[in-house]
């Protein structure tokens, strides 16, 4: 299957890309991945070093005639990732990703195909495993755990890179050069309750909110998409308002940066109501889908009944727990007042679990403005101490501030512009670049990102543009070609 993937052009990306797909690579397990990138600098006879939180860095001298230009590093990160349908039977910590041509589109088998940021280390391994494309005095910089803390990022030492230019391969639109982006900070609500006995003449329901897009909670936080844990709560506070509804269990979501798919829930309704609940229900199902109708024509949200749970959560503890998820932001939260189409400020209230007396909300809170971003972090901790959940505010990243002066930015688009006969789009995006937290390490270091167009990051639905991942490869041999001299 992946065969067709290596006779893609260019072979060089493709080839590197697929040998790194089929190394697991879950954020927070990238040994597999980490000794993979090792041993492959090391086959290269090229100096390799690993840095005390995992940090993979491949140095490689100039190709002839290229000695007199500004050392440069090229950094992607190795970790993915990992969504995947309800139905694909699928290990990430021992599989590697089945690929498939579809078109222009390369696309994986029922998961995420991991080309955010794969593509961008397969980028810089071709390069480093070339004999004949020239470029300047390159470290090769490949971070872990960059979907899920940037961890790698942060723990990044000063004075293990000396380049002078910073290369970041991580974006998803290949007429974009991006110059900033938002910080984050993770946000954890938790708090016990007591289980309740299910009371007689009670009815055991199960609710199933699936068939969402889902996406990347920074880059499809403006598409106005579901999200699953918003939606199954509204069925709740219908239920519990007019009917006594009671919550046994919910699973919803995984994954702080990817916007919730599915969520999955128990309940039970007092046996009086069952048949009003019913109808109410539906007739509240089909007025969510109809408002979804455009955005998400896959929505399927599925009430039938199931076999009583032999605990309930407390009455007092979930009528606040669904006022306060009612209450808590989603989506965008400000839009940029500097830069048209930016958004400034959102939240994803990405994973609800309820289970066996305990309640636990993950959210990310993402922006280009620290006080904006503590704001709007400090509304939703107020929600959730309200009904005396005790919540942590954690992983904290600053943002990209962008530099329109950079020396490395006119490089840049000057040869987009000859190479497409069009200026490219210089933007600030509201993703977690790694650019920020490198920048408090390496603060003269000029920093730009860019990339192939990739579609559905942080989803099953993702997919690569063959014909963009062509015209990047071009953008970037041209690059190297044009690094400043010293």
């Amino acid at each position: 299957m992946n065969e067709a993937i290596r006779n893609l052009e260019p072979k060089a990306l493709w080839n590197q890309f697929a040998d790194l797909n089929a190394v697991p690579r879950p954020s927070k397990k990238e040994e597999k991945v980490i000794a993979f990138m090792k041993d492959f600098g090391e086959k290269l006879g090229l100096e390799v070093v690993i840095d005390k939180v995992g940090n993979v860095i491949i140095k490689k001298p100039a190709t002839s005639g290229m000695e007199d230009r500004k050392k440069i590093v090229m950094q992607s990160h190795l970790d993915m990732v990992h969504q995947k349908n309800a139905d694909t039977e699928f290990d990430f910590d021992t599989q590697g990703i089945e690929m498939y041509v579809d078109g222009d589109w390369v696309r994986a088998k029922g998961t995420t195909l991991g080309a955010d940021n794969g593509l961008g280390v397969a980028t810089i391994m071709a390069i480093l495993e070339s004999t004949d494309i020239p470029h300047p005095a390159l470290e090769a910089l490949f971070t872990i755990d960059e979907e899920t803390g940037m961890t790698g990022a942060m723990g990044l030492e000063g004075g293990l890179l000396d380049g002078e230019i910073l290369l970041n391969l991580d974006t998803e639109e290949d007429d974009e050069i991006d110059i900033g982006c938002a910080g984050g900070v993770d946000i954890t609500a938790t708090r016990e309750y007591n289980e309740e006995d299910v009371p007689e003449n009670a009815v055991g329901y199960t609710i199933t909110v699936k068939g969402l897009n889902g996406g990347h909670s920074g880059m499809d936080i403006n598409k106005g998409l579901g999200n699953a844990n918003k939606i199954m709560n509204r069925l709740f506070f219908d239920g519990f308002e007019n009917f006594g509804l009671q919550i046994a269990e919910i699973n919803g979501g995984s994954l702080r940066n990817a916007i919730p798919r599915e969520s999955f829930a128990k309940v039970i309704i007092s046996e009086i109501f069952d048949e009003a609940f019913q109808f109410d229900i539906q007739q509240l199902i089909n007025d969510i889908k109809t408002e979804f109708k455009t955005l998400e024509p896959n929505l399927d949200i599925v009430v039938e009944k199931s076999e009583l749970p032999s605990k309930v959560m407390e009455l007092g503890v979930q009528e606040g727990f669904v006022r306060a998820l009612y209450t808590a932001h989603n989506g965008v939260y400000r839009m940029s007042a500097d830069m048209d189409d930016l958004v400034e400020t959102s939240n994803n209230i990405a994973k609800v679990t309820v289970k066996d007396g305990k309640i636990h909300v993950g959210c990310l809170t993402r922006s280009s403005v620290e006080t904006s971003k503590f704001d709007l972090a400090n509304s939703l901790r107020s929600a959730f101490e309200l009904i005396g959940c005790e919540v942590t505010l954690s992983g904290a990243y600053p943002g990209w501030t962008p530099n329109v002066d950079s020396p490395i930015l006119d490089v840049l688009t000057d040869i987009y512009e000859k190479q497409n006969g069009e200026k490219p789009n210089v933007v600030a995006c509201h993703a977690g670049l790694e650019c920020g937290l490198l920048g408090t390490h390496y603060p003269d270091m000029d920093m730009i990102s860019f990339g192939p167009t990739i579609k559905g990051a942080h989803s099953p639905d993702e997919r690569a543009s063959i014909s963009s991942a062509q015209k990047y490869w071009k953008f970037v041999l041209e690059i190297l070609k044009n690094i400043p001299k010293k």
